[in-house]
């Protein structure tokens, strides 16, 4: 028996002409996407392809404001650089199917395929067509490179209540679904053997990185019935290869299953674990061996802020902060903190300039930080593969050295350590 997915629809109604047409208020030449990567909430977004049209998922944030005044945009671009998009829509309230909720407004539509190939960038947009900065603000504004897999997958992750995850990585003991576009179609999983590896300094030689194994053991493997829910008590990396019933390609989804509250950090393991940016192996090994952990991580900041407290705090919640926003910008198939953006972003901060490129790299810019005290760039470039579409390797330089012993050591000895109510004072 056939079944046709439309979340509340029995076929997908497809926008293959322009919208409400509206003025074009053309962006900068090289906009700058730093704001894309501030902390806090943002649109969530995912695709699924339904025959020759692609589904876009997403959900808004409350309060969501959406209708004359708000309406939906929709702009294709050839690249990041483009001056001018390929096109560009608004969507009609009649084609979003809206479902609120407490905490927000999800919405999805449908785009002809054939109008969005490979390379397309989306941009999602719900502010005024005239609002030029709003690309930069993760709250109305959503961008996503069309990949061939974003293209190609006929299958969305769901949550328990069979909405879609709009994520890829799931907690472990979580339940959550995979609804396929057309047939039902049964979940072959396999969890890998893998050793996540935090990202090592911007100046380490690259000859000397380890380099990954070129096949990843598989440590257990099963297949589930179509349509039964998934539920992983294990953490680690699984991928799940759907389809291949009544003649359909199989496609593959990595997914990142993560212990306790992921992205949040609840743990004593989980706080000393990003401390390895700052600290060394002896210093991490006294904060685990400590009878309490937590509080002896409470006292190694409390340490470095001189017995300051109010700075202590501010201390712990700026760097644990950072660390949360890592890892939920950028999951992949390991903790966001543990890789190449997150180890820059927890240690010099959210990048104040971003410039993403055609050929898919990521600069970001910090105005000081070099030898001389001015700007300093760091690149990153794209290195996808199965099971982390979205993974980019820093570009790493013998010269960056210096400025990231300064860095750290701006933690260690913040400027401020000697000031305020609660520095001991001498007898």
């Amino acid at each position: 028996m056939r079944r046709l997915i439309g979340f509340g629809a029995m076929s997908c109604l497809v926008l293959t002409t322009m919208g409400a047409r509206e003025a074009y208020v053309p962006q900068a030449a090289r906009p700058d996407y730093a704001g894309l990567y501030r902390e806090g909430p943002r649109l969530e977004v995912d695709t699924r392809r339904e025959g020759d049209s692609l589904r876009v998922y997403m959900r808004l944030l409350a309060p969501a404001r959406l209708g004359p005044g708000h309406p939906l945009h929709v702009v294709a671009w050839p690249s990041y650089e483009a001056k001018q998009p390929l096109w560009q829509d608004s969507i009609p309230r009649r084609l979003q199917r809206p479902r609120p909720e407490a905490d927000g407004v999800r919405l999805s539509f449908c785009i002809a395929a054939a109008r969005v190939p490979a390379g397309t960038v989306l941009q999602l947009r719900t502010g005024p067509i005239d609002a030029k900065d709003d690309y930069q603000d993760p709250t109305k504004s959503a961008w996503l490179r069309l990949t061939e897999a974003h293209l190609t997958r006929p299958f969305v992750l769901t949550d328990s209540v069979g909405q879609p995850l709009l994520r890829r990585y799931v907690q472990a003991g979580e339940t959550f679904g995979v609804d396929s576009y057309g047939l039902y179609q049964p979940v072959r999983w396999a969890r890998y053997a893998v050793n996540p590896i935090a990202a090592l300094p911007p100046m380490t030689n690259p000859s000397a990185m380890p380099a990954g194994p070129r096949v990843l053991p598989i440590l257990d493997s099963a297949t589930t019935r179509p349509g039964e829910p998934l539920r992983f008590g294990e953490a680690g990396l699984y991928a799940l290869r759907v389809g291949g019933s009544g003649g359909t390609a199989s496609r593959t989804l990595a997914v990142m299953v993560a212990e306790n509250k992921y992205p949040a950090l609840t743990t004593a393991a989980e706080l000393i674990e990003p401390l390895r940016y700052l600290t060394t192996s002896q210093e991490r090994k006294r904060l685990t061996d400590a009878p309490e952990p937590k509080r002896a991580v409470d006292r190694f900041w409390l340490d470095i802020a001189q017995g300051n407290q109010a700075l202590g705090k501010d201390l712990i919640r700026r760097y644990y902060g950072r660390v949360t926003a890592a890892n939920h910008l950028f999951a992949a198939h390991k903790a966001g903190w543990l890789t190449d953006r997150g180890l820059l972003y927890i240690v010099l901060g959210a990048p104040p300039s971003v410039r993403r490129l055609y050929n898919g790299e990521e600069r970001w810019f910090y105005p000081e930080g070099s030898q001389n005290g001015g700007p300093i760039t760091y690149t990153f470039r794209p290195r996808p593969s199965t099971f982390a579409p979205d993974y980019y390797e820093l570009v790493r330089r013998p010269e960056y050295e210096l400025l990231w012993y300064a860095a750290v050591e701006k933690w260690r000895t913040p400027p401020t350590a000697l000031t305020g109510p609660n520095v001991p004072r001498a007898r």
